[in-house]
């Protein structure tokens, strides 16, 4: 591993490409090799997940929307499937629609260090991108792979949400990576398609504070959607903004610390085995990440705290995240609004630990639903929920040795005649380090689980098979990545919709 210093530089610097971050990290993706057995093995796990929250999300109107308007625009030739579709589309709408229907439930994997991301959302523009130019299951394999490596890169190197910047900046720098590693193009290519995704994905946090909305979950599929036109682009011969971090009114400067600006991203060497997927993590709860072992805390709690309306106050100790982003520190009154959107509630811990200590579990719909958030007993004992940040927590988020680092936090439940009830866990019971870490068999579980009632019992085990032989697919093969499901019953639901422009 190195480390790649970043820094901002006068235009009379010249600084040239080879030392500009853009070129690194095109240079991680063009020369990564087919992925060891242990990454090669997780890359199957992410396409396991991805696929069952999209399923799971195939008919909320967010998801149906970004179908509808993928529809819109067929393919002359080749093209790209959209889950829940009869027809193939152009790619980078084939990944706008699964992208979205990826990222909507917030379900699926993460990454959390200097900054946040969410790394599977790569593999719909990746996938998409592989059916339309005929690659096989190897070539989508290393393309996912480099795009893992170079977002862990960033999200370890350079914070974005202190400066209120969406993580998705990192993103479709990744994203266009692993479409040229995928697709074996120069360098130099990659270094211009990097540029000019970064350039036009830039937008501020305003998604992810008060009142939600759905660009939540349409932010990373337009990123890919970004990443595949920036590609194509640079393919044409045409060259992008440079440097698009050192310039001196370049991202870091104006989006970032400044012109006094220093980051530092740690890059695999030539020739060193990408690996960066090993350390990301799914989710077992559909809801932030940071919120995943509060409702395992929660759960744990339950019977400890006996009767809820005895509760005076909780008070959740946790990192400065949780507590800023998530929690009562957002100063977000929404938070506490039992008419709060969905897209807001998973993004509300004190909602979420209240529901989960009640009910001693949670769902992906039932724990969000309208009448679940405005129970009387539930908005009575949600009110009665804070956070506070502790330096502790602070510290061990940020811990640099993965296996120490902790995402949770310490619950301090106060009874109305005094007594306390206290309990702690530092990671989600399914994360590495947890209680029951995710394995293949929890990823297929997941699935399973997700999909009943939406893919019949045979064609999840067709799905399942077609992911496993991932490496060794050819480019018919790639089809069976789409688990089939009625399109009939989604069409239908499609046609009801409003009507846009395409």
């Amino acid at each position: 591993m190195i480390e790649h210093h970043v820094r901002v530089h006068p235009s009379a610097d010249r600084l040239a490409r080879e030392d500009q971050l853009a070129w690194k990290l095109a240079d991680v993706a063009t020369g990564t090799g087919e992925p060891d057995p242990d990454s090669a093995a997780m890359v199957v796990n992410r396409v396991i997940d991805n696929a069952a929250v999209a399923v799971a999300s195939l008919l909320r109107r967010p998801v149906a929307v970004a179908r509808a308007q993928a529809a819109a625009h067929g393919a002359a030739a080749h093209g790209a499937s959209v889950l829940g579709a009869a027809t193939r589309v152009s790619p980078e709408w084939a990944a706008w629609a699964n992208g979205t229907a990826v990222r909507e439930l917030d379900f699926h994997d993460t990454y959390l260090a200097a900054d946040y991301s969410h790394p599977g959302d790569n593999i719909p523009p990746l996938l998409a991108v592989a059916q339309h130019t005929g690659r096989t299951g190897a070539d989508l394999l290393r393309g996912i792979t480099a795009a893992y490596e170079i977002h862990v890169a960033l999200v370890r190197g350079i914070c974005l949400h202190e400066h209120r910047i969406d993580h998705v900046a990192h993103l479709s720098a990744a994203t266009a990576g692993g479409l040229g590693s995928m697709l074996r193009l120069p360098t130099a290519t990659v270094y211009q398609a990097i540029q000019q995704a970064v350039h036009t994905t830039t937008a501020t946090r305003q998604s992810r504070k008060g009142e939600i909305s759905s660009w939540k979950a349409f932010a990373p599929a337009f990123a890919g959607k970004a990443a595949i036109e920036a590609v194509d682009r640079a393919m044409r011969g045409e060259t992008s903004p440079s440097p698009v971090y050192e310039g001196e009114d370049g991202f870091l400067a104006w989006m970032l610390n400044g012109p006094g600006s220093d980051y530092t991203v740690p890059l695999p060497e030539a020739g060193e085995p990408r690996r960066a997927i090993l350390d990301t993590y799914t989710k077992e709860h559909s809801a932030e990440y940071q919120a995943q072992a509060i409702i395992d805390l929660a759960r744990r709690l339950r019977e400890k705290a006996g009767p809820l309306q005895r509760v005076r106050s909780i008070v959740l100790h946790t990192s400065h995240h949780t507590h800023h982003v998530i929690g009562s520190g957002a100063n977000d009154p929404q938070k506490y609004d039992p008419t709060a959107s969905r897209e807001t509630l998973d993004h509300s811990v004190p909602y979420i630990f209240a529901v989960a200590l009640e009910d001693g579990t949670w769902h992906h719909e039932r724990s969000y639903a309208p009448e679940r958030a405005r129970r009387p007993e539930t908005v009575e004992l949600w009110r009665r929920i804070t956070t506070v940040e502790d330096p502790e927590w602070t510290r061990r988020y940020h811990d640099p040795d993965p296996d120490r680092r902790a995402f949770g936090g310490r619950a301090v439940i106060t009874l109305d005649d005094g007594s306390v009830i206290e309990d702690e866990l530092a990671v989600a019971d399914a994360h590495p380090a947890g209680a029951r870490p995710f394995d293949r068999a929890g990823y297929v579980g997941k699935f399973r689980t997700l999909a009943e009632g939406i893919v019949t019992e045979s064609a999840q085990d067709a799905f399942m098979d077609t992911a496993a032989r991932l490496a060794e697919l050819t480019v018919a093969d790639l089809d069976g990545l789409f688990p089939a499901v009625d399109t009939e019953a989604v069409a239908a639901y499609d046609a009801g919709l409003p009507k846009g422009l395409f």
